[in-house]
């Protein structure tokens, strides 16, 4: 599958986007303080086939040059509704990139998966990340107090939501 946008091209992660993936994602402590994911030391013990082949998970490209700056994946799947989750590399930061990301993924898995139901978390503190989501038409839904620990902090999360 293939999605694009103005600026962007969603689609597959490929066994070349392993560096691209590393910089903007499992090395980069910004996002790893905003998305869970295992932090990685080095590119060589990068393992990095976990991520292909992975139907719910798509590189977020720039159109220009074709390169992964970030992803986004929905899970959770269970009769009609699911959650999304996104991540940007930092130095792609406050471009819009994440909103313009979400809104077609959103409308996919609403044409293309028949998800009617579409909910998305953040960590206390991310305003960035609640605020993609309001420009996506997701609404608050309900806060959720130490629901999970992650990099040795109890992590609250508040959710938001969107019907499709």
């Amino acid at each position: 599958m293939r999605l694009e946008t103005e600026r962007l091209i969603l689609d597959a992660i490929r066994e070349t986007d392993k560096e691209d993936y590393f910089v903007n994602v499992s090395h980069d402590k910004k996002v790893l303080e905003t998305f869970m994911c295992q932090y990685e030391q080095t590119l060589d013990t990068f393992d990095f086939s976990v991520y292909l082949g992975r139907e719910n998970l798509f590189a977020i490209r720039l159109k220009e040059s074709g390169r992964l700056i970030g992803l986004i994946l929905f899970f959770n799947e269970k009769d009609g509704a699911c959650e999304i989750g996104y991540a940007l590399g930092s130095s792609y930061w406050n471009r819009g990139y994440a909103t313009e990301a979400a809104e077609v993924f959103l409308a996919y898995l609403h044409r293309e998966k028949q998800m009617h139901t579409v909910c998305a978390s953040f960590f206390s503190g991310n305003e960035a990340s609640r605020r993609v989501m309001e420009k996506c038409g997701m609404r608050y839904s309900h806060f959720s107090e130490k629901e999970l620990s992650y990099l040795d902090r109890e992590r609250d999360l508040s959710y938001y939501v969107i019907h499709l």
